[in-house]
């Protein structure tokens, strides 16, 4: 199975939808925990690394 690569201020597209109707997110903390940041609601959210990538499906893009 390949890594996930991302870093700071990437646009994510994570499994399951926000319940706001998005499904894009901003990740705009990283260390040991990841915040990331719903583009339509504007809601945050600490998560693990570990489930950050287990829950994680693809890069979008890049914002800066």
């Amino acid at each position: 199975m390949e890594e996930k690569t991302f870093q700071l201020n990437d646009l994510v597209e994570m499994k399951k939808p926000h319940p706001c109707g998005t499904n894009c997110w901003k990740i705009i903390r990283m260390g040991m925990d990841i915040r990331i940041k719903c583009t339509g609601c504007s809601h945050s959210v600490l998560i693990s690394r570990k489930d950050f990538s287990r829950k994680m499906k693809k890069v979008v893009g890049h914002e800066e």
